[in-house]
């Protein structure tokens, strides 16, 4: 339904998915508008700039086959919104909120603006609660806090949408019966992505307390732009109003990141670096700071975008401005991939600068800080001693030397590379404490020597050896 009956008469051209009408002062930026064809059809469209001389339409469909002389624009909402009500989980979505999952629309309780209203940085509370993935290297190393948004690194052909589909459905806060609410948002995926994630979904139950919004690679590009506004208005409606605990799964910001680059270029902006606008930063962080938890209320949006880095670089644009403004990351090594081991999650480059507030005494364990720590400099330790070997040979190495390359295998082989099953905390961390007591107790330096008598044992030395011999002769 249209706000009004003026149309618009005066498209001037058309670039690319744009549309350049002059005189149109009177829309407003933001605002949504009928795009009428001369064959009676209607298209959609997204005010993005308003000036004196003209307003650009950024036009959801294709442009292909529009006539300029006699198409014209009539303005629909004043503002992008999304219809909301309790009903909406459960169900899927196209990049423009439309359902695709052959289901009824939905009867909203309230249309709420897609670009979201800020969180007053004073009624914001600090995240401390631990959220359990059940994936040791992220639980143990780099554990995810309630409220935070901690990004995956992937890389083109890597596992990261395994490994999105298993935190969906396996996130969990220790010591609540509550479930965590999923809000799924894919952007430029293919075909095949689009069935793995559903057929996840639906065979794990994962659906019945999910939203989904799917925007294809095939899909006009501007959707994509739509895509993660719409996945968070509707998770800041389920955690803030329906108080649940929401976990937003934003995958791929690469694809997103792309979009911005071609309307740019559409709009004829001087490009920034390596021809992104801008204004990227700031555009990444109108999403990404939509996580948080407020004062006073129960819910709280957890955030986990995913993006792939071109050609593996961290220093990329996209990985290095959300690195600024995400509080952390989890890196995916195609080096631990190629070795067969799943998830590839490298501890070393990884981070989540929340971790501290989440763990310890009536969190995790009392011990948690001071293993992480030691399981990290062992780490460390044997991946250095590897360099080195390949330089001197092992033969060069001292006893102590032996030991942590031996640690660095097993610990691979032991802690990162878990598969699909799922660990609580508790398992976690007891394999953290058998792996450190491979290492002499002299050794263990970052720890607790009351957490050392209580958790170190000395078999676990004879059977990760005889693993390791058994694992050797095959």
């Amino acid at each position: 339904m249209e706000l009004a009956t003026k149309r618009y008469q005066s498209i001037s051209y058309i670039s690319g998915p744009l549309l350049f009408v002059e005189g149109a002062q009177d829309l407003a930026y933001g605002a949504i508008v009928n795009i009428h064809l001369p064959d009676g059809s209607v298209r959609g469209g997204q005010v993005i700039e308003v000036s004196r001389q003209h307003a650009v339409i950024q036009v959801f469909e294709e442009t292909t086959g529009l006539d300029v002389a006699r198409t014209s624009v009539s303005l629909r909402e004043d503002v992008a919104r999304f219809g909301v009500s309790p009903e909406i989980i459960g169900r899927r979505f196209n990049g423009r909120g439309e359902p695709i999952d052959g289901l009824p629309p939905i009867i909203p309780e309230k249309r709420l603006p897609i670009i979201g209203s800020p969180i007053n940085p004073v009624a914001r509370q600090r995240p401390q609660e631990f959220i359990q993935t059940g994936i040791s290297s992220i639980d143990g190393l780099n554990t995810l806090v309630r409220g935070q948004k901690l990004p995956i690194f992937s890389g083109a052909g890597l596992p990261h949408n395994e490994i999105a589909a298993q935190i969906a459905r396996q996130a969990k806060v220790l010591g609540e019966a509550e479930e965590f609410a999923v809000v799924f948002a894919a952007m430029g995926i293919t075909q095949r992505e689009a069935a793995y994630f559903i057929e996840q979904f639906e065979a794990t139950g994962a659906l019945s307390r999910s939203v989904v919004f799917l925007n294809l690679a095939d899909d006009p590009t501007i959707e994509r732009l739509m895509t993660p506004r719409l996945a968070l208005t509707t998770a800041e409606y389920m955690a803030f109003e329906l108080d649940k605990q929401v976990l937003v799964i934003l995958t791929d910001m690469t694809n997103y990141c792309e979009s911005l680059r071609e309307i740019g270029a559409a709009r004829e902006e001087i490009p920034g670096r390596r021809g992104y606008p801008g204004y990227m930063y700031t555009d990444l962080a109108t999403i990404y700071e939509r996580a948080g938890r407020i004062q006073g209320r129960k819910g709280s949006v957890t955030q986990l975008p995913i993006l792939t880095m071109p050609d593996d670089d961290i220093t990329h644009p996209i990985p290095d401005l959300t690195g600024y403004i995400t509080e952390g990351q989890i890196v995916l090594s195609r080096a631990l991939h190629r070795q067969g081991i799943y998830p590839p999650i490298n501890p070393l480059p990884s981070l989540s600068r929340l971790m501290n507030d989440g763990i310890g005494p009536g969190r995790t364990r009392e011990d948690h800080a001071g293993l992480k720590d030691q399981l990290f400099s062992a780490y460390a330790n044997g991946v250095d001693l590897r360099r080195l070997v390949a330089i001197i040979g092992e033969e060069a190495l001292t006893e102590r030397d032996r030991l942590y390359l031996r640690f660095a295998e097993a610990f691979e082989r032991e802690f990162l590379n878990q598969g699909n099953t799922e660990r609580s905390i508790e398992e976690t961390l007891n394999l953290g404490w058998k792996l450190l007591s491979l290492l002499p107790r002299a050794e263990l330096k970052r720890v607790k020597q009351d957490h050392v008598e209580k958790y170190y044992f000395g078999e676990a030395v004879e059977q990760l050896w005889a693993e390791e011999e058994r694992l050797s002769r095959r």
